[in-house]
């Protein structure tokens, strides 16, 4: 997520660092071509980095590759971050029952300095690193040693960690991926009105949650991005009858002819619910200045809300943390919200694995500044595009007849 085209108001400034950082990622792609595999490496990251020292017992619970050699291979990874104005790099290989490698570099004035490397079982720690036997002591094959430093408070360990394990990925449907003996389903269904805390944070609260909406104005004004017709909320509490206690409930007050209406979340379109799962959890990451995976961020959600949202990550103002949003989709109308360098294309290469390109890549006319995406990547000039057989088609309706083989 580096700027090519550096001077628009979208790009962030970081002290230390000579490039400029991007906000937003758009992954396009054909069905199958792997835009979600993306989003779910770097949720699995996440999860390992918040998880390992409390799940990981007698392996590690990857999802490999599953064509060729890809089973017996390791997985790594290979992340660049700004944390607290410091550039950080955090290396990991690891197979179904160790870690192979593991390391973290920071560049505090530029230059890089290594914290740690652990290979073949053995860990080294740069000298003044606070915290190595409480590291050494919780350390087992399977654990990550940046997930036991962030337990110990050692140096730099607890902040990088958090700003890896805090990553939020929303998806649509039922996708999972395993995890410590069973699976980890991703959340669809955020409840706005849940407990406040770090993976369930509150639309609407009235306590001293900093992700929460807490100014009445503000919360009006993102209800009335998804309906114009909605005039005001109201909160109540209702006993539960499957968890018991109470619960919180939004009410959503329409107002047309005669007396005011008041309807419940449930009663509303599914675009309008979409968009109220969505922004409680994208308005956590923008005031806390994280990062959000959106898996299609067209499903259920108006095109128009789906270029807003986009918009108030690009918007200094509206972004003023430096938050991040990755998403994939197959709106093609979104490409008029994207910068060239805020496009990825994936493609599926002969051997089942994923092949990911920045638009910026390409080179000349293909994809010049003033170039109207939409139109080139429909046109196929970039690729990354799915191909029908129409003539396949009509055999398979009965509309012609099929070859004969004699």
């Amino acid at each position: 997520m580096i700027a090519v085209d550096k001077d628009r108001a979208a790009t962030r400034r970081f002290d230390g660092l000579s490039e400029q950082v991007l906000t937003v990622a758009g992954i396009y792609g054909p069905n199958a071509s792997g835009k979600s595999n993306v989003l779910d490496a770097m949720a699995w990251l996440s999860m390992a980095v918040a998880g390992s020292l409390r799940g990981w017992a007698d392996y590690i619970p990857r999802d490999a590759h599953r064509f060729g050699k890809g089973p017996a291979s390791p997985t790594e990874f290979d992340l660049d971050l700004e944390v607290d104005g410091v550039r950080y790099t955090y290396r990991l290989e690891l197979d179904d029952s160790a870690v192979l490698f593991e390391s973290l570099d920071s560049y505090p004035e530029g230059r890089r300095r290594n914290l740690f490397t652990r290979r073949n079982g053995e860990i080294d720690f740069r000298r003044g690193v606070v915290g190595t036997r409480g590291i050494q002591a919780l350390l087992t094959p399977t654990t990550l040693a940046l997930s036991a430093g962030r337990r110990v408070g050692a140096s730099d360990f607890p902040s990088v960690a958090q700003a890896i394990s805090s990553m939020r990925i929303l998806t649509p449907g039922n996708r999972r991926i395993p995890w410590a003996g069973g699976f980890i389903r991703f959340d669809s269904t955020i409840d706005l009105l849940a407990d406040a805390g770090a993976d369930r944070p509150r639309l609407f609260d009235t306590g001293q949650d900093r992700s929460a909406v807490t100014d009445r104005s503000s919360a009006m004004e993102l209800l009335r991005f998804a309906d114009s017709g909605i005039d005001d909320f109201v909160m109540t509490e209702e006993e539960s009858d499957r968890l018991g206690g109470l619960r919180h409930k939004l009410g959503l007050i329409h107002r047309g002819e005669g007396e005011p209406v008041t309807f419940g979340l449930e009663d509303e379109s599914d675009g309008t619910q979409a968009w109220f799962r969505l922004i409680g959890p994208a308005f956590a990451t923008l005031r806390l200045g994280q990062v959000l995976l959106l898996d299609e961020i067209d499903a259920s959600l108006h095109p128009r809300l789906s270029a807003r949202l986009i918009e108030i990550f690009q918007d200094p103002q509206t972004n003023s943390q430096g938050a991040q949003l990755v998403f994939t989709s197959h709106d093609t109308s979104l490409l008029n919200s994207l910068n060239r360098d805020e496009v990825w294309l994936t493609e599926r290469a002969p051997n089942a694995t994923t092949r990911l390109v920045g638009l910026a890549e390409f080179r000349g006319e293909r994809v010049r500044k003033s170039l109207n995406l939409e139109r080139a990547y429909l046109q196929g000039r970039f690729g990354a595009v799915p191909e029908v057989d129409q003539a396949a088609v009509r055999r398979a309706l009965g509309l012609v007849s099929m070859p004969d083989d004699g």
